[in-house]
């Protein structure tokens, strides 16, 4: 086994964890490895390598591992329900983005690798907001919540920060993921100094550099002229009334979600973090499964931080 050979492995192991089968190109980009490896390289390895071919297959230019040939049309119709649910999602991220002081607006879950249930699937979005207006934005954002419902759509702004709070303090390769494939609809700047600020996920997937999807980030000029009339009357000693206000009830109202088994939810004046039922504790467990399955050895997959 040399080392590409199990850092490829490693990937596919990984996204098998989600019934995701990859192609050759989402293999390079989210590649679990010490060090940049090159598309050529890891298809010449895919392709030649003994070692490989006893344990993955390539169907439909899905590369799949352990016989699980059932994910491959699993895959197709998660692709067709991501693209059902893709424009919506482009849609709902630009009307949070048009909400004020709402800097930076992120696709996150499972729909940022068109991997989505179906196509009545969560949009799950992060959202960066200006100093001291974490909870006043995500006041608005619920908002935007009630309207989707109405509509039927699910929008899910479990993730909401200041942009004086981006360095995340969770350092495991379920966080590096979230990150490394979350997809940008607003706020490229934004964007990028939160990957600078995270500059850590580069040490576990340093081929994703980039969001493997990208879109056009430019907002109406009408929202943003509402946007900035919005801030002006939110801002000042009013906003911040409101601000600590919603911040204080709500953290009343979260406190005994907080409490759950799996909960890895962040509430502070800077942080929104709803995940009450943190799903990245049994995904490296079910990762870790697989590894030892396989006979790869690696340090405990415990995450680091908070």
């Amino acid at each position: 086994m040399q080392p590409l050979e199990a850092a490829i492995l490693r990937t596919v192991l990984y996204a098998d964890v989600f019934n995701f089968p990859m192609t050759l190109e989402e293999i390079h980009h989210f590649l679990i490895s010490d060090d940049p490896i090159s598309l050529d390289e890891i298809a010449q390895t895919l392709s030649h390598s003994v070692w490989l071919k006893q344990k993955l297959q390539v169907i439909d230019d899905y590369v799949i591992y352990g016989g699980h040939v059932d994910l491959v049309q699993l895959r197709q119709k998660r692709e067709a329900a991501s693209q059902f649910l893709w424009p919506q999602a482009l849609y709902w991220g630009r009307w949070l983005a048009a909400l004020p002081f709402v800097r930076m607006v992120a696709l996150t879950g499972a729909l940022a690798v068109r991997n989505a249930a179906d196509g009545d699937d969560d949009l799950d979005y992060m959202l960066v907001t200006s100093p001291h207006r974490v909870w006043l934005a995500r006041a608005f954002a619920i908002a935007v919540v009630r309207i989707g419902r109405l509509r039927g759509v699910k929008i899910c702004p479990n993730y909401v920060l200041a942009e004086t709070s981006l360095v995340q303090t969770r350092r495991d390769i379920f966080l590096a993921h979230e990150v490394a494939q979350m997809v940008p609809i607003y706020g490229q700047d934004y964007y990028r100094r939160f990957r600078e600020a995270n500059d850590w996920v580069y040490q576990q997937l340093p081929n994703a550099l980039d969001p493997f999807f990208d879109v056009d980030q430019t907002p109406t000029n009408t929202s943003s002229t509402i946007k900035q009339l919005l801030e002006v009357v939110c801002g000042g000693t009013v906003g911040n009334w409101i601000e600590q206000w919603e911040y204080q009830r709500k953290l009343r109202r979260f406190a005994a979600d907080m409490q759950t088994p799996h909960s890895s939810a962040q509430v502070d004046d800077t942080q929104v973090k709803g995940h009450f039922n943190d799903h990245g504790h049994p995904a490296l467990q079910k990762y870790d499964q697989r590894l030892r399955e396989c006979g790869l050895i690696e340090e405990p997959l415990a995450s680091t931080g908070d």
